[in-house]
């Protein structure tokens, strides 16, 4: 079976061979002349569009700048959380430095009760502390 096989491609192959020698030449297919035309044409449309781009992307900008602008804040912040969170995680991992992290959470908290909640004048400073921070953040007048 394997030979009559072969034979049959030996046969195949010099049937196009004796066809090349009966006819004298080969024939070569020459690629159509549309083609080029075609390229051109496909040149001049990426040409055209590129030329168009920077005023598109310009108008598309001003159009849509504020919400550009806010997606581009969220995805900044949730960014630098995520470097912040990863920054305290390696912190956390070297050895006594998240004892002294808490230890100097604790002394802050005490030091904020002592000076700013003991006191009724003390209480009274801090309410109107914040009362100016919140107005600066809002934008309200503060009432007096």
């Amino acid at each position: 079976m394997p030979e009559q096989d072969f034979t049959e491609t030996a046969s195949k192959e010099t049937t196009v061979a004796e066809i090349n020698t009966q006819t004298g030449t080969i024939t070569k297919v020459q690629p159509p002349a549309q083609s080029q035309d075609e390229w051109l044409k496909y040149g001049e449309q990426v040409s055209t569009f590129l030329a168009t781009l920077p005023e598109y992307v310009g108008g598309f900008f001003n159009e849509y700048k504020q919400p550009l602008v806010t997606v581009g804040l969220i995805v900044g912040s949730i960014v630098g959380v995520k470097v912040l969170l990863a920054i305290l995680d390696a912190l956390n991992d070297i050895p006594l430095v998240a004892p002294t992290f808490e230890l100097i959470g604790i002394g802050y908290s005490a030091w904020f009760v002592y000076r700013y909640l003991l006191k009724a004048s003390t209480r009274k400073e801090l309410t109107s502390e914040i009362t100016t921070l919140k107005s600066q953040v809002v934008g309200k007048i503060p009432e007096a």
